[in-house]
């Protein structure tokens, strides 16, 4: 067991397009036991 703070990047991709990183991500989302958010590079400045 792993406590996971606010803003904490769980998974970093390379080497694939974006819409398959989504694809694979998003199923994976659905198996993880909190909320999760897909970040890319361009969004990197907001605030979650």
């Amino acid at each position: 067991v792993m406590n996971i703070k606010p803003g904490r990047i769980i998974y970093e991709m390379a080497g694939v397009s974006e819409e398959m990183a989504r694809e694979a991500l998003t199923l994976a989302m659905h198996k993880l036991p909190f909320k999760t958010k897909f970040v890319t590079r361009e969004s990197q400045n907001e605030i979650y």
